[in-house]
């Protein structure tokens, strides 16, 4: 396998004098790496492995529709710097990148670029050319120009490529290491065949199936939509007061409802058993106001006594509780409500009264909304609706993707089976929902309280997972029914295709045993129309990109993968959904570690989304700021955690970039940079370098600790605050020792500090290579062969046991900040020289500052008497006195 460039001389005693140029700046090293990245194959996953060589990483496909935002940045940003600490530890990093580009949001972008809607009953024209091309999002839905099914997938199909190829451009500017060989669209003809194989296991194991069954529907886009797809959002309302009249005359039964427009779908009323106000009237009948339909009054322990009248009407279907009595109850089935969201126009069978038919007809073909306003106005006049309706605020299920309140209606749908209804494997000791969470169990969530938003979703499943959706751009759902000899399409008849004839698009594919001519006839066959929804494709992503089904090699090495990366509003959908097709088809998890994103937050801490309108694009942000510097920003936040979208942050980012530049050029050209640089600990003999490499020793034994536990936040604060008392305190200390312009300092001195800024250097630049990749490669490229992205990652063992005291650095650089004080104070050139001058220290302080005497005197420029007075407690801060300073040299003249 491939091994870092580096492996075998990180630790080399010598290395070429640094080439290191005049002038440094972050400004203009994308373009310049990027294009050497590539030409090296820097980031080429090696397919001559083993999998004990090899992390694996589940990448997020992103959806191609639109732009990225800084949301992406964010998360993708810390999977690339763990991405790039593997392959510096030595891994063979597998690392794919996938484009999500089917289904919903795909359709509604193509529809808004080009000005179309999806009709599949034309015909396919191979010579249609589009109205617009990405200037169409104010033509009205009523003016787009109808397209065949095939044309519109089409189009669908090349706005998907054009995005991609921008979105490939943001990520490699931004830096990702990905492997872009190693890429795929969940619409792709190798994803179709995994997708369409899977589900076919699916269907033979009695994991996948298909029923007529109430679910929820969203009436703008008319397709089924999975209770994981669903938000419970406030909506406004009203609360009705109704009438239904008892059969014998005794007065009349009140009803509070939201839904009057439902009231013609009344089944029955329902009351709690222990509600002692109806008791009296379980096993009776009512009318309904208005159609004067007769419906039992019936006990259901889910009747709220404390809600309303305490007596509900149960219609078929208002909500998820009407679901639940129906069945419960056996209850007949009295649907008026179209996928369209209209009231269906033939007046139902079961009204039979001469004004309620009348009332139906004024509703037929209307609204939900518009049904109401005529129930209700009818009602207030024939005195069945008591008083005014009273406004109030109720949770309402919407599409994650919609804007109006899902319906509930029946309709045939595939599910696949996910633990939220009672099922146990063939040969399993457990029901499905508890080996689910008990797979839960064994995966490492990254932070681990991530573990419990796994386990409470899959705890308060109700349903399966509906899987068929009502659309055209997606893997389509790969079967065909017989059609009897009446015409009528058979579906538990199902014909399914081999794996040598996948991938299938069932509305143009024939099934073996028939001709074309047999679709839709009496005694042939019906294709199924119906698609996957995206989450069927997605949640085989470890599967697509490591090769099942298409290369057994890769598979083998790189399945099950190391790593999960993703948001946590998607542990529901796309990590669950993932684990479960793992788990009925591998009997396995898909990964081992999740690693999981906390979300970006607009400035009145609200969640940026494209739905809300509050997302920033981040090409803006790259070109202003620079890639090293966004990632910073990224960086800079934990796991888990939320965070508030900052530029200032990003300018603190590229201040550490420059810093990194200039402090590099600074240490490497000590001397005139023109000789051999030296990495060998052992001519670093002076305590105060050894302190300093003391005090880095620690800093690479935490920041591997942490990064080894997905900390990269914590990584990078140690790296950083080590960095910054580098250059502050160290590089000033020391730079006179090293420069040594006088030539009157002793060599073995000038060797130790050299030795020392080198090896720290060296050292600096690959913990903050997974961070800062662009201005670390450049540090890097003035006296290294390669990439510092294929180097190793830095081991302390070397100068692990040199005797420094890491206190001394910080001792030392105290003394010099007290020192330097007294010029600021007076307002004078640093350069000015002290005459005299008291350091008061502590005792334990005073054993460092006397072991950095020579460096500390020159750095603050003490020119005569320096008195050490040991006075002070341990938590006192140093301080001066008797100070006299000596005259200001003259300015300098600018050239």
């Amino acid at each position: 396998m491939t091994t870092p460039e580096h492996a075998g001389d990180q630790q080399a005693l010598t290395v070429a004098a640094p080439k290191v140029p005049d002038r440094v700046s972050p400004d203009g090293l994308e373009d310049r790496w990027q294009q050497v990245w590539e030409n090296r194959q820097v980031y080429a996953f090696d397919p001559d492995t083993t999998r004990a060589e090899v992390f694996s990483i589940d990448t997020p496909p992103p959806t191609a529709s639109g732009s990225l935002h800084v949301g992406h940045v964010f998360s993708y940003t810390h999977t690339d710097i763990l991405a790039r600490y593997q392959r510096m530890r030595g891994k063979n990093v597998f690392y794919p990148m996938g484009w999500d580009d089917n289904g919903l949001p795909t359709e509604r972008r193509a529809q808004n670029y080009y000005g179309v809607r999806c009709d599949p009953s034309l015909p396919y024209d191979p010579d249609f050319e589009p109205p617009h091309h990405g200037d169409a999002k104010s033509v009205k839905a009523a003016d787009q120009v109808p397209v065949s099914r095939r044309n519109f997938i089409e189009l669908c199909e090349q706005l998907t490529v054009e995005d991609e190829k921008q979105f490939e451009a943001l990520w490699r500017r931004l830096g990702l290491s990905v492997d872009w060989s190693h890429s795929y669209q969940t619409i792709g003809k190798d994803t179709q065949r995994v997708t369409q194989w899977a589900f076919l296991r699916n269907l033979e194991r009695g994991e996948a199936y298909q029923q007529a069954a109430p679910g929820l529907w969203d009436v703008t886009f008319q397709t089924a939509v999975a209770q994981a797809e669903v938000e419970s959002r406030e909506y406004p309302g009203d609360y009705h007061a109704f009438a239904f009249h008892r059969i014998d005359g005794e007065g009349d039964v009140v009803i509070e409802t939201t839904r009057p427009e439902l009231l013609a779908a009344c089944c029955c009323l329902v009351a709690h058993p222990d509600d002692e106000r109806y008791q009296h009237l379980f096993g009776t009948t009512v009318t309904s106001p208005g159609f004067n339909v007769e419906v039992p009054v019936l006990a259901h322990p889910a009747a709220e006594m404390d809600k309303g009248a305490g007596i509900a009407m149960c219609c078929t279907f208002g909500d998820v509780t009407d679901v639940a009595w129906w069945r419960e109850l056996e209850l007949d089935t009295r649907v008026i409500l179209g996928h369209d969201g209209r009231i269906l126009a033939e007046t139902p069978e079961w009204i039979t009264d001469a004004d309620g038919r009348d009332l139906y007809a004024a509703t037929a073909g209307k609204t939900t909304f518009g049904a109401r306003k005529v129930i209700v106005e009818a009602l207030a006049a024939s005195g069945e609706m008591i008083g005014e309706p009273k406004p109030t605020m109720r949770q309402t299920n919407f599409f994650e993707k919609g804007n109006k309140p899902l319906e509930i209606v029946m309709s045939r749908q595939w599910y696949i089976r996910n633990g939220g209804t009672d099922y146990t494997r063939d040969g399993a000791a457990k029901p499905l929902r508890e080996e689910l969470l008990d797979r839960g169990d064994e995966l490492s969530f990254h932070p681990d309280f991530m573990k419990v938003r796994y386990a409470n979703w899959v705890g308060g499943l109700n349903s399966d997972w509906l899987i068929s959706r009502q659309r055209f751009f997606g893997v389509p759902i790969p079967v065909w029914y017989r059609v009897d000899e009446a015409g009528e399409v058979n579906y538990d008849a199902v014909l399914t295709p081999s794996l040598d004839q996948l991938p299938i698009d069932p509305t143009v594919d024939v099934p073996e045993g028939f001709t074309p001519d047999q679709r839709d006839v009496p005694g042939g066959f019906a294709g199924e129309k119906d698609i996957m929804d995206t989450w069927a494709t997605s949640s085989l992503t470890p599967q697509i990109v490591s090769g099942w089904l298409r290369d057994e090699q890769l598979f083998a090495n790189v399945y099950p993968m190391d790593i999960r990366p993703q948001g946590q509003d998607i542990i529901r959908t796309w990590l669950f959904s993932t684990l479960v097709r793992a788990h009925l088809e591998f009997d396995a998890l898909p990964w081992r570690h999740a690693t999981i994103s906390g979300w970006i937050l607009d400035p009145d801490r609200k969640k940026m989304s494209k739905s809300k309108g509050n997302v920033v694009t981040p090409m803006g942000l790259l070109e202003t700021h620079g890639a090293d510097a966004v990632r910073y920003w990224a960086a800079a936040a934990r796991l888990g955690t939320d965070t508030a979208f900052e530029e200032q942050q990003m300018k603190i980012g590229r201040r550490l970039a420059m810093k990194l530049l200039n402090a590099s050029k600074f240490a490497l050209a000590m001397g005139g940079g023109d000789e051999p640089l030296s990495l060998d600990p052992r001519a670093v003999t002076e305590p105060l370098d050894r302190s300093v490499l003391a005090a880095l020793t620690e800093v690479v034994d935490a920041a591997t600790a942490a990064l080894e536990r997905f900390d990269h936040t914590r990584a990078l604060e140690l790296t950083e605050s080590f960095f910054w008392t580098f250059c502050d305190d160290y590089l000033e200390l020391v730079k006179d020792r090293a420069n040594n312009f006088a030539g009157t300092i002793e060599a073995g001195l000038v060797a130790s500090a050299r030795t020392t800024l080198a090896i720290v250097v060296d050292t600096v630049t690959r913990l903050l290579a997974p961070y800062l990749p662009y201005a670390a490669e450049e540090v890097w490229s003035w006296y290294r062969d390669g990439s510092i992205h294929r180097a190793a990652w830095p081991d302390a063992a070397s100068f692990r046991d040199l005797g420094g005291d890491a206190d001394l650095l910080a001792n030392a650089g105290q003394a010099l900040s007290v020192l330097r004080k007294i010029k600021s104070e007076a307002k004078v050139s640093m350069r000015t020289p002290i005459e005299a001058v008291t350091l008061h220290v502590s005792p334990t302080a005073a054993a460092d500052v006397r072991a950095a005497h020579a460096d500390l005197v020159a750095a603050a420029k003490v020119s005569g008497t320096f008195t050490l007075s040991e006075d002070l407690a341990d938590d006192e801060p140093m301080a001066t006195s008797d100070v006299t300073l000596g005259e200001p040299p003259a300015k300098r003249k600018k050239k």
